[in-house]
């Protein structure tokens, strides 16, 4: 599978990692909600940011997606580290 096939995956992941929190926000009880929607709002960030740089380099060739791989690691540790803590917070 090549980085970006891998990249693409990661952000279809993130996806529906936020979309399950979605809905658990959704019938949380209202003074929980505000605390969903504010570490929501900071994976959606996340998330973006990896998926603006996926499409920075959609057309570019293997060589610059091998030279982005530690950048998009880093990104989605990142994700990663505050899905954990949503999770932590509201599993």
């Amino acid at each position: 599978m090549s980085i970006k096939e891998k990249v693409k995956r990661q952000i279809d992941e993130m996806d529906d990692q936020i979309k399950v929190w979605e809905a658990k926000m959704d019938s949380a009880k209202a003074e929980a909600k505000a605390e969903y929607k504010e570490k929501l709002a900071v994976l959606k960030a996340k998330r973006n940011d990896v998926k603006a740089r996926f499409e920075e380099l959609a057309d570019a060739a293997e060589d610059k997606w091998e030279e982005s791989k530690d950048v998009f690691a880093s990104a989605s540790d990142s994700f990663k580290e505050g899905f954990n803590k949503l999770k932590s917070l509201f599993g």
